[in-house]
């Protein structure tokens, strides 16, 4: 530490000071720091902001580093801090610096459905991620998509946990009143299997399927996407020769029971509530279609962004970290606890170990290992997207032409993903990511050629 700073008991430890870079510290480290530590308190906030308007009054005053450091030199860090606030209403502006920042709305509600999918939306209320961030949130469970879907197009929810596909299909229209949306980070990645009712455990081709009733949590959803895919590659019209029937996923398991339907594609925790229960078998993970594929997402109106931007960015922060938390398998067994109770996914505790750990049981007997069975990656890749519009242009739930990129870029908002796994310290990846499902590459840059490929299609 500096004379001048040791002689002025009252100057902020991120005030005026030389010897780095821009002139504003004693150390080159001393400037490093000052960047990347985090305040624990309310009097450190204002210190901290009191430091970075001095620095700026400074910079104005003297641009040059080598002025900089001469003026602190020849005056003090205390007198000049002193003349600077005599000249100009120093606090003041701490105080509107650090109101910049603030989130406009700090009591927010997020909607979720209970499946293991929204894991990082769910723990980070019990396990404190959105406390860190100074928002409190209510996460309000529903009974299904279409009234997630609703009650956030209504601002009944600030924003919520949609599946990937949701916010591109509320964005152009489809099956709702178009309205801009987001996707601003996945919350899973894998994490769904297909699930056979007891009955089927010797029908295992499905070639043999024709006449099944199949349910799918969502038509607008990952999940319809993949079991058609799956259905279409063994020669099966999803349309014609099965029976698709858009079930919530709370209530597929007890509709599997009474003999509604013979099976779905589903999030891993209904999935092993069926093999727990012993109404249900495994027939195969989603990762074995499509390895790294995206489910579920964080999503908001623009609305919501372009007003609460402040509220917006903790959201994102909060989640991307929880995210990246969930994603170490040794944190796996407390955030099963953690999201377990009534209030959030009321299930076993065994059957969220077993998805979560990738150590489960598959209803035949056998006890399978694979921790990859469901991970978190929150980084919105505009290549999901652009596949799941050629899908849903396979499909013919969009009619006509499509501008991919644009929809894919307007929604899948990648460079606010960036920015929160920056600020949370995390690397973000490079913007494209290879998507190869059931062996067949897609290549992003040619949707079209890729839908007109698939003998079995719609229009």
């Amino acid at each position: 530490m500096s004379d001048d700073a040791k002689a002025s008991p009252n100057v902020s430890p991120y005030s005026l000071k030389s010897g780095c870079a821009c002139g504003a510290h004693a150390s080159q480290t001393e400037h490093e720091r000052a960047f990347t530590a985090l305040p624990a308190s309310a009097a450190d906030d204002e210190k901290l902001y009191t430091g970075f308007v001095e620095r700026a009054l400074l910079r104005a005053i003297a641009p040059d580093p080598l002025h900089r450091r001469a003026l602190l030199r020849g005056v003090g860090a205390g007198t000049l801090a002193a003349a600077l606030g005599a000249l100009f209403p120093v606090a003041a502006a701490t105080q509107a610096f650090a109101q910049a920042g603030a989130p406009e709305k700090k009591n927010l509600k997020v909607g979720f459905i209970p499946i293991t999918c929204a894991t990082p939306i769910i723990m980070a209320a019990p396990m404190g991620f959105y406390a860190k961030q100074n928002i409190d949130v209510e996460v309000v469970k529903a009974a299904g998509w279409a009234i997630v879907r609703d009650r956030t197009i209504n601002k009944e929810f600030d924003a919520a946990h949609m599946l990937a596909p949701m916010p591109l299909a509320i964005t152009m229209g489809l099956g709702s009143t178009a309205q801009p949306f987001a996707v601003a980070a996945i919350e899973n990645v894998n994490g769904q299997a297909i699930c056979l009712s007891m009955k089927h455990k010797d029908n295992r081709d499905p070639k043999n399927w024709k006449g099944l009733k199949l349910a799918i949590p969502f038509e607008y959803s990952n999940h319809a996407y993949l079991l058609r895919y799956y259905l279409a590659e063994h020669g099966l019209d999803p349309d014609r020769d099965v029976q698709l029937r858009s079930v919530p996923p709370p209530e597929m398991v007890a509709n599997l029971r009474a003999d509604n339907i013979d099976g779905f594609l589903a999030p891993d925790n209904i999935v092993q509530r069926a093999v727990y229960d012993g109404v249900g078998f495994i027939h195969l993970l989603s990762k074995e279609i499509w390895d790294g594929h995206p489910c579920c997402a964080f999503a908001a109106s623009r609305d919501f962004i372009d007003q609460a931007p402040n509220s917006y960015a903790a959201l994102l922060r909060a989640i991307v970290e929880a995210a990246a938390f969930a994603s170490k398998a040794e944190n796996r067994k407390q955030i099963a606890e953690a999201i377990a109770p009534a209030n959030y996914l009321n299930a076993p505790l065994p059957v969220l170990e077993q998805v979560l750990t990738g150590v489960y049981a598959d209803g035949l007997g056998g006890v399978k290992r694979d921790p990859d069975r469901v991970t978190f990656d929150p980084f919105p890749y505009e290549s999901f997207a652009v596949w799941i519009l050629s899908q849903m242009k396979r499909w013919g739930q969009i009619k006509g032409d499509v501008d991919y990129a644009k929809v894919a870029r307007d929604v899948f908002r990648a460079t606010d993903a960036a920015k929160a796994m920056k600020d949370a310290g995390l690397p973000a990846p490079a913007p494209a990511r290879d998507i190869t499902v059931m062996g067949k590459r897609f290549d992003p840059a040619k949707p079209d050629d890729y839908v007109a490929s698939f003998a079995i299609r719609r229009g």
